[in-house]
C-alpha cells in the first residue's frame, strides 16, 4: 500500500501512523540510499551495504494510552525528519496537530460498509478479486458520490454539498450512482 501511495504522489508525503513497527520498517525499505563501506584491505567478502534512510522523509506516530476504552494521554514522536518540517507541513493541511483521525475515520468506514473488513466477523472473503472490486466502489462512493458533513459547511454553515473529489478538484460535480458504475476506468 505505501508503494502504491508514493509511486502516486510527487515528493514524500507526510506519514503518520500508529506505533505498528511494520509502517517503519516498509518507510525505511521505501526511502533509502545504499552506502558502501569502506574498504577493509583484508581478504574475503566485503561487507553489505548500509541503508541510510533519507533525510526528507517525514514520519511521527501517535501513541494513545487507554483505560478501559477510555483514551486518557496521548504521545506524539517524530521518528524521521525534523520536528519543525513537520508542524510546517501540517500547517498547510486541514489538522494542525499529528494525528492519526483520518486514516481511522477511513478504516472505519469501510469497516461499516464492508462486512468482510469488519473485526471479528463471520464472513470470509472467498476471492481477492471480488473483494478488492467491492471496496474499489466503496472508496469509489465516499470520495465521488457521498457528500461529507465538514466539507460542505461554510463559514456561513449552510450545507452545500461536496465530496472529497470535489474538495481536492478532482471532480467538479457529486457523482450518481449511475455515472460511477457507467465509468469506462471501472469496466477494465
Amino acid at each position: 500500500m505505501l508503494k502504491d501511495v508514493t509511486d502516486r504522489t510527487q515528493g514524500k508525503p507526510l506519514f503518520v501512523s500508529d506505533e505498528l513497527p511494520h509502517y517503519g520498517t516498509v518507510l525505511g525499505e521505501l526511502f533509502h540510499k545504499l552506502v558502501p563501506p569502506e574498504p577493509t584491505g583484508k581478504p574475503g567478502r566485503p561487507r553489505k551495504p548500509e541503508q541510510v534512510i533519507d533525510t526528507d522523509l517525514d514520519y511521527a506516530t501517535v501513541h494513545k494510552t487507554r483505560q478501559g476504552a477510555q483514551v486518557v494521554k496521548v504521545e506524539r514522536k517524530v521518528v524521521h525528519g525534523s520536528e519543525q518540517n513537520i508542524l510546517a507541513r501540517l500547517e498547510q493541511s486541514p489538522s494542525h496537530i499529528i494525528n492519526t483521525a483520518y486514516v481511522e475515520r477511513s478504516n472505519l468506514d469501510w469497516r461499516l460498509w464492508d462486512a468482510h473488513l469488519s473485526r471479528k466477523a463471520p464472513t470470509v472473503a472467498r476471492s481477492m478479486r471480488w473483494l478488492n472490486a467491492k471496496f474499489s466502489i466503496c472508496v469509489a462512493c465516499y470520495n465521488l458520490i457521498r457528500p461529507h458533513e465538514t466539507l460542505s459547511r461554510g463559514a456561513d454553515r449552510i450545507f452545500r454539498p461536496k465530496t472529497p473529489a470535489m474538495a481536492a478538484s478532482v471532480s467538479d460535480h457529486q457523482w450518481t450512482f449511475s455515472e460511477l458504475l457507467a465509468y469506462p476506468a471501472l469496466c477494465q
